[in-house]
């Protein structure tokens, strides 16, 4: 069957007075459960200079935990991650409106990634990202939902513009923001020994892909390569909360559909 080890660890960095970052995992307590189920990991950055955005952040990854503990038995994850993500937008936004005086702008960033049998469902919104390791390169799985990336795509900046911009960091989409909003998914399959890799802006702006990657394979226990990246992070930077969860794929259990469901390939 499915079989994952995992480290996950935030800091508050050198320049913050409080953390706005939130980690949170749900792991299956029975092979049984492993197979309905699976496992979830997820991570929120409250988004800076916003009002209240750790909690933000914490009600995000709360809500997608008790989501997904309650979902259906064998609901397909592409289906049910849009719904956790969007229930938790929902939460943040109504959160917002009725804090008093006059409401709040509760926003946040949300990545988190799903696992059963041989498969991961990476469900983001913002600007926190996910990188899948495999034989130390890593390949960013998510894009950043900000103005200059989505200005890159279009051709209006160069990739180096981008990098310069004043308005890098503003996001174009986040948790809170609206009732609605568009969820990103991303559905592919995992192989033993790949890491997946996730991680707020803190982390992400100051180390590139290819350095996460190289960390990540010389380093194989997943809390030592978790505290190197976070020190090399604020080493270089320091000036945003910076957090990471890192999950290795130790087993797999390869799995076929027919009409919907599931059965094991020999």
């Amino acid at each position: 069957m499915l079989d994952l080890a995992f480290a996950e660890l935030s800091d508050v960095g050198r320049r913050r007075g409080h953390n706005e970052d939130y980690l949170g995992h749900w792991t299956p307590a029975s092979e049984l459960d492993g197979r309905t189920h699976g496992w979830l990991f997820a991570l929120a950055d409250g988004v800076g200079g916003e009002e209240r955005g750790e909690v933000a952040s914490q009600t995000a990854i709360e809500s997608l935990v008790a989501g997904f503990r309650a979902a259906p038995r064998g609901e397909a994850h592409t289906v049910l991650m849009p719904r956790l993500v969007q229930s938790a937008n929902t939460r943040i936004y109504e959160l917002g409106r009725a804090a008093s005086p006059g409401g709040s702008r509760m926003s946040t960033t949300v990545v988190a990634c799903a696992f059963r049998y041989d498969r991961v469902v990476v469900a983001h919104v913002g600007d926190s990202r996910c990188y899948l390791i495999r034989r130390g390169a890593a390949l960013q799985v998510t894009r950043d939902h900000t103005v200059v990336a989505e200005q890159v795509r279009l051709g209006l900046l160069t990739s180096r513009e981008a990098a310069e911009a004043e308005t890098r960091h503003l996001l174009s989409r986040s948790l809170g923001s609206d009732l609605f909003v568009n969820v990103e998914i991303d559905d592919r399959q995992v192989q033993v020994d790949d890491v997946l890799l996730m991680c707020s802006d803190g982390l992400h702006g100051p180390i590139e892909g290819s350095e996460i990657g190289e960390i990540v394979k010389w380093n194989p226990n997943l809390e030592t390569a978790a505290h190197k990246l976070i020190a090399l992070a604020n080493d270089r930077d320091g000036g945003d909360n910076v957090s990471v969860q890192l999950i290795r794929v130790r087993g797999v259990e390869r799995m076929g559909m027919y009409r919907g469901r599931p059965y094991k390939l020999r």
